[in-house]
């Protein structure tokens, strides 16, 4: 469908490793001199996205089968300044992105401290740049991840550096990745602190894969502004009330919930709307990784539509409440 048959649209849950087009990471690899698992293209495609009925087990099965080898390729300054820009630009004349929030790990593409995390997000910074002075009709910012698998030392540099570039494009910071032995969310309380009084907006990825009792003490403690996926705050209706007190808003992902086996099926898919459509829950519709995924906000509307999942007047208050949270100002 031509891009001026869609509404205006706002992606505030998109993954720098999961939306690069993969003729672009393909021609990165090449340059780089990166030894890729194939010399033929199209099962390099196949084997960064996925198709059909294709699913993951969980979340830790995605992120060694898919982020391994995307953000590898994008592990230099060169590679994540082109592929922020593809992915910003590609956004707006393929799907009409207008506003575009945008995530990343730089730590996951400094090569294990080989290369300097200032370049990485200052080369993020200018891809930014570059895409919105070609396409001054779109807004973006750039939200830095921490990760459970990291010691609370690394995060702490992560957020340092949100702090530095606050001013220059960073709107936020993230935490992410599968569960992880070990891993406390109480040694990140004042991280997330330190952030929100830097100005930055708080989202964590929390409530995806059983995660409830840690979706609690995020919805009590860390208090984020936002939710990455937070779809199994449906099992709880007082966590729902808190939820939606506390105008908390989830950014909930459908295509990448189905394939990454967080619903088994559109049933349950089904269920956990209703749940949070009664009790108030603000949410807004993203992508996650619409390379990765094989999907576009328009794509996610008609298909939770035909499956009766949502109405159109809940996807208009979707769409209405993603332009009203963003982090960019």
């Amino acid at each position: 469908m031509p891009q001026r048959s869609y509404r205006p649209y706002a992606d505030l849950h998109n993954h720098l490793g999961a939306s690069v087009r993969p003729s672009i990471l393909w021609s990165i690899a090449h340059r780089q001199g990166i030894k890729l698992p194939t010399k033929n293209y199209w099962e390099f495609e196949a084997m960064i996205t996925m198709s059909g009925d294709e699913r993951n087990r969980g979340l830790r099965e995605m992120n060694d089968r898919f982020f391994h080898w995307t953000e590898l390729i994008q592990s230099s300054p060169e590679a994540v300044e082109e592929s922020v820009k593809a992915v910003i630009d590609g956004a707006y004349r393929r799907g009409n992105i207008v506003l575009h929030e945008l995530r990343f790990n730089p730590m996951k593409r400094n090569r294990g401290g080989e290369r300097d995390l200032d370049h990485t997000i200052m080369s993020a910074l200018w891809g930014m740049d570059k895409a919105l002075l070609e396409y001054p009709q779109v807004k973006a910012g750039i939200i830095l991840m921490m990760d459970r698998s990291f010691p609370k030392g690394l995060n702490e540099i992560i957020v340092d550096k949100a702090i530095r570039y606050r001013n220059r494009g960073i709107i936020g910071i993230d935490l992410a990745g599968p569960n992880h032995k070990g891993f406390s969310m109480t040694k990140l309380k004042d991280l997330f602190a330190k952030a929100r009084r830097a100005g930055l907006g708080i989202t964590v990825h929390t409530g995806e894969e059983r995660q409830l009792d840690e979706m609690r003490y995020v919805v009590d403690v860390i208090r984020p502004d936002r939710i990455g996926h937070g779809v199994q705050c449906a099992e709880d209706e007082r966590l729902m009330e808190k939820v939606a007190r506390r105008g908390i808003v989830l950014e909930i992902c459908p295509t990448s919930n189905l394939r990454n086996s967080i619903f088994t099926n559109v049933g349950q898919m089904r269920a956990m709307f209703g749940g949070i459509v009664r009790h108030g829950v603000k949410f807004c519709i993203c992508t996650d990784g619409p390379e990765m995924y094989q999907t576009h906000l328009y794509q996610e509307e008609t298909f939770l539509l035909d499956n009766g999942i949502l109405g159109r007047k809940d996807l208009d208050r979707s769409c209405k409440t993603a332009f009203e949270a963003t982090f960019i100002r």
